[in-house]
């Protein structure tokens, strides 16, 4: 066979070779600068919030790891392009006068330490970068704890397949990727050498190249053996069962036997390919592998398949009932729900209106003066028109509910930071200075009384509008002016929060700080110095902004903020754990703080139902962060987060010290969660978690049950209503789930009102309601579970039927004038589902808001229903009374407000075709009675007058007219004159 001379690549010029250095020097300054940038901006930042071991902690891990992926992939190359070139044949045989190959033997000759080096490098390099990504599962190695509980399959620590497991098929999964590469690196050298020629007779191989393959291929079979002989243990998170989680019968007794048979064939393949490779003929390599093929579809696929179909599936509920309890205690134990966290009580839940109900409600003081009125996902722009204040000041879209104590006595609020929203500056206050220097810092905390509104016209007042919240404002000008606050703040400044999405720039320019003050220098310790030349020009290469770099005002003493979302710093400074989805402000000892929860999870916790974080906490409420749709299949509330408004310091506490999750994650970062450090001021604002409680309610559903009879039945099953209220279904598809809402309640069995997460539960499919859910946020019983189970044989409405009985009842049908104003829109608030003397009290208010750019919501009446009854009316205590009769509804009344300084709006109007009953005529001997009897009739006739022409402001005067001669007739009638009768 002919050889021909070596055909070389084609050359570069200088010049050219010259401008390609210089283009990729370049390129190369472009992604490691920015990266190297990048990385130094958060190395400042860690050091800002004393998390700097943090940062280190997780770099120095996943450098380690880049060098150690690059090393194994591009090691294992390197080694196999250099046993390949080395043995390749000494004649290369030349196809033709045009072999295509000659060229890429000649170049690679001429260059062999660019290829044996630089691919391997290159390979390395890229493999790295995509590994050191996993450094979580590695430190988890590193750092496991043990659970105390041991699987019932193999008798393992369940810290085994939490901590370990995930590792060893991590690891498992790179040797299957660096020796593949390998191998086709080294097939790659031996066709270009001419070790292999295809469409040749004779031997295809030569000697070296069938050696090399051979063993490649030998060592691949290893560690496929190996990973079958772990897969074993993977089967306790088998998905093969629709109903349930985990290794079902069929994954016992057919396919975890499947494993070690294959882990042994693949043995005896191995042992075959390394002797083929040392015998001539590759006929035992071939038998081997055919043979691994086979018995992998019929001993790990036909087998157990036909084992599933005939003998599983026609006896299924007996086949699964051992799994099916397996998976009951371990989705149980991992996601909180055993019998120590949840107490089950019998409830009657449909209770008739009878005079022994009626004293019930009475006496149920605890819950129906707690009930909350006010709706925290609707009255944002009522925070921000009532009290935003200044025009770049706003509230978040969905407020929060909080309790605190005031003047002895424990209240829900409806409570808001007022932050500044960089997004409401006007046309002529966006520039860089007043965006990022001037305008740097919200202002206050406001709250609410979650069951109380202003409803009560000021005498003469011509404005009609009420139904908006009682505020209690703690901010910088009642601060200085020494006024009495309900919840005082020491530092109302706010340079941290939700709404906080950009840099600023503080003691640079003089800060916006009131009206008075608008030359305010920041005090606080929070923000990374820009004082020198090095930082500023850091910061300018970061956020591509000259005026960070030549800007005079930034001078000694200026400092730059960023990450200010509260959220976002929790999960920096701990990015092992999972952030829940609504951040809260609290006033702890006059500070503002936010409260983040975070919870560690699992996604292999053997036998527990993996469950779609993402989709399970997903529903119609709207302005909270949404969570990652990944499967967990355990998970604890171990850490309270606080991050401090003004100043950004991150502190995280534990609350559960016994999760071994935890314990690992403090192993890997020391120091940096407290224990036993909690101020009772801040635990007193714990509340339980949504997305936990949402998580929790889902599998509670299923989980309630006591047999794995019952479970496989699914009869019992209990679904999370669809939520009635919703407008998140107009395009057709199904109704998001209805959230889970805080109240302030006393239920059965409770001797005093506790805040608490509650939920209700409808029977699975129906609407009818199967339980009532509740957790308390109480430091004395935080995290303990109450569930009032109704009657099966009973049928109690759900939301969704109250809700058509509140839409259909005669008195809303007959005043739908209202809700058809085409100015107006009609908002249905939360529907509060509320355990009251044996049965079940739906409260739903309903708000109005005009058409317009700069309306709000405002409450504009109240539906009630109890047993099969509803009450409509502008007040809560109206709308109780309408059901139960007088003093029902015993709400509290609103403290009076001293003379001139009463609101002036606070009353609501009554929708069109509504009437206040005058009282009955008095005797003629009593004066005062018979003009308070004239003037209800002059009242009613001017508040009918006021409605039909659609005058919200004639309304309320009206309304408040007839309220004060209403007042003015029991007076007289409590108070007759001398021998007259009353």
């Amino acid at each position: 066979m002919a050889t021909r001379p070596p055909i070389g690549m084609p050359k570069l010029s200088r010049r050219a070779k010259v401008l390609l250095s210089i283009a990729g020097v370049l390129i190369l300054v472009l992604i490691v600068g920015a990266r190297l940038l990048d990385t130094y901006v958060d190395w400042l930042w860690y050091g800002e919030v004393d998390f700097r071991s943090v940062f280190t902690t997780v770099m120095l891990t996943r450098i380690i790891l880049f060098f150690a992926i690059g090393l194994l992939v591009g090691g294992l190359l390197a080694v196999s392009l250099a046993i390949a070139y080395r043995s390749r044949p000494v004649f290369v045989p030349v196809s033709g006068a045009d072999d295509p190959l000659a060229r890429y033997r000649s170049t690679i000759v001429q260059r062999v330490r660019l290829f044996g080096i630089g691919i391997p490098v290159v390979v390395g390099a890229i493999a790295g970068a995509a590994g050191q990504g996993e450094w979580q599962p590695v430190q988890l190695m590193l750092n496991a704890q043990p659970f105390g509980q041991t699987d019932p399959e193999f008798g393992k620590d369940v810290g085994f397949y939490a901590f370990t497991l995930p590792f060893i098929s991590w690891l498992i999964t790179w040797l299957f990727v660096s020796i593949a590469i390998a191998g086709i690196g080294a097939l790659v050298i031996h066709y270009i050498f001419g070790g292999i020629r295809l469409g040749t007779k004779g031997d295809n191989f030569s000697v070296p190249a069938r050696v090399q393959l051979s063993v490649i291929a030998g060592l691949f079979v290893v560690v496929l053996a190996v990973d079958y002989y772990f897969e074993r243990y993977e089967l306790l998170f088998s998905t093969r069962n629709a109903l349930f989680d985990g290794a079902t019968y069929t994954d016992l007794n057919a396919v975890l036997p499947a494993k070690l048979i294959l882990m042994f064939i693949a043995g005896f393949c191995a042992v075959a390919f390394f002797v083929g490779a040392f015998v001539r003929n590759l006929q035992l390599p071939a038998i081997a592998i055919v043979l691994l093929i086979l018995s992998s579809i019929l001993v790990g696929w036909a087998w157990p398949t036909v084992l599933q179909q005939f003998s599983v599936k026609p006896n299924e509920a007996e086949k699964e009932a051992a799994s099916i309890e397996r998976n009951i205690n371990a989705t149980k134990y991992a996601f909180g729900l055993t019998n120590d966290k949840i107490k089950f009580e019998d409830y009657q839940g449909d209770a008739s209106v009878n005079a022994e109900t009626t004293e019930k409600v009475k006496a149920a003081t605890g819950t129906i003066q707690n009930i909350r009125l006010l709706d925290p996902s609707i009255l944002s722009r009522t925070f921000t028109q009532r009290e935003g204040g200044e025009n770049f000041y706003g509230f978040p879209t969905k407020l929060d509910v909080d309790r605190y104590e005031v003047n002895g006595k424990v209240q829900d609020y409806i409570v808001a930071a007022r932050e500044l929203d960089s997004t409401r500056l006007a046309a002529n206050q966006t520039s860089w200075i007043n965006r990022h220097l001037v305008y740097t810092h919200g202002n206050g905390f406001v709250a609410a009384p979650a069951n109380r509104i202003n409803r009560a016209l000021a005498e003469g007042e011509s404005s009609g509008e009420g139904g908006y919240p009682v505020f209690t404002v703690s901010d910088i000008e009642a601060l200085e002016n020494n006024s009495e606050m309900d919840i005082p703040v020491t530092e109302p400044r706010i340079y941290y929060g939700e709404l906080a999405t950009d840099y600023a720039i503080v003691n640079a320019r003089g800060e916006y700080d009131t009206p008075v003050n608008q030359d305010y220098r920041y005090t606080g310790k929070g923000g990374v110095a820009v004082d020198d030349w090095f930082n500023r020009f850091v910061f300018f290469a970061h956020y591509g902004e000259r005026n960070i770099l030549f800007s005079s005002d930034i001078s000694d003493g200026s400092k730059i903020m960023y990450n200010r979302d509260p959220r976002d710093r929790v999960s920096r400074v701990a990015p092992w754990l999972t952030v829940d989805g609504d951040p809260y402000p609290a006033v702890v000892d006059g500070r503002i703080q936010w409260i983040v929860d975070g919870y560690t999870t699992l996604d292999n916790f053997p036998y527990a139902q993996r469950t779609p974080l993402g989709e399970v906490t997903n529903d119609s409420l709207t302005g909270v962060a949404r969570q990652e749709n990944r499967d967990i299949s355990y998970i604890r509330n171990s850490v309270k987060a606080t991050v401090d408004a003004f100043d950004g310091t991150v502190t995280l506490y534990s609350i559960d010290d016994k999760d071994p999750v935890l314990k690992a994650w403090e192993s890997v970062f020391p120091g940096t969660v407290k224990h036993g450090e909690i101020p009772e001021a801040l635990q007193e604002h714990f509340r339980y978690p949504e997305d936990l409680f949402k998580v929790q309610r889902e599998l509670l559903a299923q989980y309630h049950v006591e047999s794995a009879g019952q479970f496989f039945s699914t009869q019992t099953f209990w679904d999370v209503p669809a939520d009635p209220t919703g407008s998140n279904n107009e395009a057709g598809g199904a109704a998001p789930n209805q959230p889970p809402y805080y109240v302030l309640a006393q239920v059965p069995g409770q001797a005093e009102p506790t805040f608490q997460l509650t939920s209700a539960m409808t029977l699975l499919r129906r609407q009818f309601l199967a339980a009532w859910v509740s957790v308390s946020s109480d430091p004395k019983d935080y995290g303990q579970f109450r569930v009032l189970r109704l009657p099966s044989q009973d049928q109690t409405k759900g939301p969704g039927q109250v809700q058509n009985e509140f839409e259909t009842t005669d008195e809303v049908t007959e005043n739908r004038t209202l809700f058809q104003n085409p100015n107006v829109n009609v908002i249905y608030g939360n529907l509060l589902t509320l355990p009251v003397a044996d049965g079940l009290l739906y409260v739903e208010p309903i708000y109005i808001e005009q058409k317009d750019e700069n309306a709000f919501p405002q409450l504009a009446r109240v539906l009630v229903y109890f047993g099969d009854r509803v009450g409509f009316a502008p007040t809560l205590q109206e709308a109780l009374e309408e059901i139960f009769g007088p003093g029902a509804g015993g709400v509290v009344t609103p403290p009076e407000e001293e003379e001139g300084e009463q609101p002036p709006d606070t009353s609501t109007p009554p929708p069109p075709g509504t009437s206040t009953p005058p009282p009955p005529p008095s005797g003629g001997d009593n004066p005062a009675m018979e003009q308070a009897v004239q003037d209800i009739g002059t009242a009613l006739e001017q508040l009918k007058t006021a409605q039909q022409s659609g005058d919200f402001a004639a309304q309320g005067q009206a309304l408040a007219a007839l309220e004060k001669a209403v007042g003015e007739y029991e007076a007289a009638k409590a108070n007759p004159p001398a021998g007259g009768g009353g």
